[in-house]
């Protein structure tokens, strides 16, 4: 590293490094505006791969187009239908069955029995971008609908109402977190470096990092089928800002401090990379590694999740370690006007807040950790209050959306399920054998059960439920509905459709958190191994941040409940938490305890631990602040599961370098001492007489 810090940082070089990196923007640039328009936000980019709705979908493409979405239209007036209702609603039947984008044949008006209100099914084919499109389609019908009598109230609902309130909840989430995100990064470095100028650099590499990944991201999706979605694209802004200024932060610094030591400011810069790489390389592999663990999920979503967010943060490492130092050394140190380091200054971590701090734990090390470890375990029972089973759609938005009021008046009216059938694919010979069974199914309308339609070999057969399509009892159906037509001797049946698709998601999601959880944590352990050279030190570590993830999540459920009223929490919430908070939570554990390991080398474990502290306190502070105030943005989202990571993750992220880093893990520094380095060579080095010692910390 020394070598390339060099070339990096030298006189000429750096400028060669600036302009590399101006090219590669100028090439990429274009290409990263295209990523939006490769989204894939189809039911089939979110979905298990294996999943059985997932091969309904798949077979039930020769009956009926894999992008046609259903848009139900509910008619209600609540003292009953007039003649004039009626014959306007046939005629927006009719007028319906004339759009271009219709796929079949338009079903009604159907009326209800009470004669209060009436639906139509228009079957609707946007193409493969239909996702997108649902909200203009459905604008619309509506417009369509609404020249009616007066006091006729119309709603869209529906697999293409549900489609058009999610497009627009997520319509313009990559600038609405971009803009939140910058904002919350300059605010928070303009009071870290109380530089009006400095924080230009970290903001500018950041961009930069985020404009080559979003463009390397787009050519795999687009050469090579790598998913990406809403989520996973929003995620990625937030993370290469949040993570990237952490590592800009950490090497900002370290330069600093080197600029107090040296009068030759590339000097300074070629020691801040060697001494702080190997930490922020660590950091970003650790993240990158514990993102890429998501490609054993069997949820599409969460997998394609893995290599977007790795990808991000590799170039987010590479960006900090090449373009920021260019840009630095090439400004000089006015840069940090008006607190320009000045050769012989000295280094005011020395003396300063958490120096004080490592002198307060220092008197009482064990009882300090153990009640810090006391408190985070009351916090974790908080878990209990956690409902991570799933969110109904009426739950998954923060406030009330179109298409939710129109299935609450759609199920006043009719059968639960209306728009939202059961859909039932088998082999053309049993076909009625499993119609039959179907309709016998408690909890499905057997009125509703229509002749199968054949084509080949397969049968399409569909079945309403008498329940709404997200309640519980909903997916209690569905799981009747497979255990009866599984048993149709010769079937092969298969049994998808809306309901069926969230009670596998939920399904593969419990799944997932169970496989990939441990994967994750042996990842981790890994690496802290191989960076810090020894056994005791990554168990102590990962057990800390085990810990910080428990209070973590304990607290938020709790929020959630009692605070901001969420039913409960998506089924993905804790896996998604847990990479977050473990892999990005285990990089300030990385800055400290190399910076400790270094120190430790130099003047022995107990003063190493408390100079590593007070040298590494602050910025790590200030880090912390910028990723959960990154994270924090996605509340601005109108997604309560959008909401929920991002407050989790947020407050982990604070507790983690506020409390469990800060205090915890050097309270557990001094007691274990050094046998925190076992079995290396450094858990036998004899610690310095006192004497010996030199006076970098004060005690109190």
């Amino acid at each position: 590293m020394s070598q390339v810090a060099g070339w990096i940082t030298h006189r000429y070089l750096k400028f060669a490094v600036i302009v590399f990196w101006l090219v590669v923007v100028a090439l990429l640039g274009p290409l990263a505006g295209k990523l939006t328009g490769a989204q894939d936000n189809d039911a089939k980019s979110w979905l298990p791969a294996n999943a059985e709705s997932t091969e309904v979908l798949d077979a039930a493409g020769s009956f009926v187009s894999a992008n046609t979405i259903p848009a139900v239209m509910v008619y209600e007036r609540s003292s009953g239908l007039t003649p004039d209702d009626l014959a306007a609603i046939a005629a927006d039947a009719a007028e319906f069955g004339t759009l271009d984008t219709l796929d079949g044949e338009v079903v009604g008006p159907i009326p209800s029995e009470d004669g209060q209100a009436a639906q139509i099914i228009v079957p609707l084919d946007l193409g493969s971008d239909g996702w997108n499109l649902a909200a203009d389609a459905v604008v619309d019908l509506r417009a369509t609908a609404e020249d009616g009598p007066d006091g006729l109230d119309v709603y869209v609902t529906g697999p293409a109402g549900s489609a058009a309130d999610s497009s627009e909840a997520f319509e313009g989430i990559d600038g609405t977190l971009l803009y939140a995100a910058v904002a919350v990064v300059i605010v928070i470095l303009l009071i870290t470096y109380r530089s009006p100028i400095l924080w230009i650099l970290p903001v500018i590499s950041a961009g930069v990092a985020l404009t080559v990944s979003q463009a390397l991201i787009y050519l795999l999706a687009d050469n090579y089928d790598l998913t990406v979605n809403a989520q996973s694209a929003g995620i990625l802004t937030v993370l290469v800002f949040g993570a990237g200024t952490d590592y800009a932060l950490l090497l900002v610094a370290r330069y600093r401090e080197e600029l107090r030591k040296h009068g030759d400011r590339h000097e300074a810069m070629a020691l801040a990379l060697h001494r702080a790489s190997p930490a922020i390389i660590a950091s970003g592999a650790t993240v990158a590694i514990g993102m890429l663990a998501l490609l054993f999920a069997t949820m599409n979503s969460t997998a394609g999740l893995g290599p977007v967010a790795a990808i991000g943060i590799g170039v987010a490492l590479l960006v900090m370690l090449t373009l920021l130092p260019a840009l630095l050394v090439t400004c000089g140190r006015w840069i940090f006007w008006p607190r320009t380091p000045k050769l012989g200054d000295s280094e005011p971590s020395e003396h300063g807040f958490w120096a004080r701090v490592g002198g307060r734990i220092e008197r009482r090390p064990r009882a300090t950790w153990i009640g810090t470890s006391a408190a985070l375990l009351v916090a974790c029972v908080g878990i209990v209050a956690l409902n991570a089973t799933g969110l109904t759609t009426e739950e998954s938005f923060r406030g009330e959306q179109p298409s939710i009021v129109g299935e609450k008046v759609l199920s006043a009216h009719f059968p639960g399920g209306a728009g939202s059938p059961v859909v039932v694919i088998a082999n053309a010979g049993q076909a009625d054998d499993v119609a039959a069974v179907l309709a016998d199914v408690e909890g499905i309308d057997p009125a509703s059960v229509a002749e199968p339609v054949v084509l080949g070999d397969l049968a399409y057969i569909e079945g309403t439920l008498t329940s709404a399509p997200d309640a519980d009892e909903a997916y209690d159906t569905v799981d009747r509905v497979r255990e009866a037509v599984h048993a149709v001797p010769d079937a092969e049946a298969l049994v998808g459709g809306t309901t069926a698709v969230n009670l596998d998601v939920q399904r593969a999601s419990a799944d997932d958190n169970r496989l990939i959880i441990p994967i994750i944590l042996l990842v981790v352990f890994v690496i802290l191994m191989v960076l810090l050279r020894a056994i005791v030190a990554p168990l102590v570590l990962i057990g800390t941040v085990v810990l910080s993830f428990g209070a973590a999540i304990g607290i938020s459920a709790l929020v959630f409940k009692y605070v901001f009223g969420y039913a409960g929490a998506d089924t993905s919430f804790p896996l998604f938490v847990f990479v977050f908070l473990v892999a990005l939570g285990i990089d300030y554990n990385i800055f400290l305890m190399t910076r400790v390991r270094e120190e430790a080398l130099r003047i022995g474990h107990h003063r190493g631990s408390l100079v590593g502290l007070a040298a590494t306190g602050g910025v790590i502070t200030s880090a912390g602040l910028v990723l959960a105030g990154t994270f924090a943005v996605l509340g601005t989202l109108p997604l309560v599961a959008f909401a929920e990571i991002g407050f989790a993750v947020a407050f982990g992220v604070l507790l983690d370098t506020l409390i469990v880093r800060s205090v915890l893990v050097t309270a557990l520094n001094l007691d274990i001492g050094k046998a925190m380095w076992w079995p290396s060579a450094l858990s036998k080095q004899k610690e310095p007489e006192p004497a010996e010692q030199p006076v970098a910390v004060p005690v109190s």
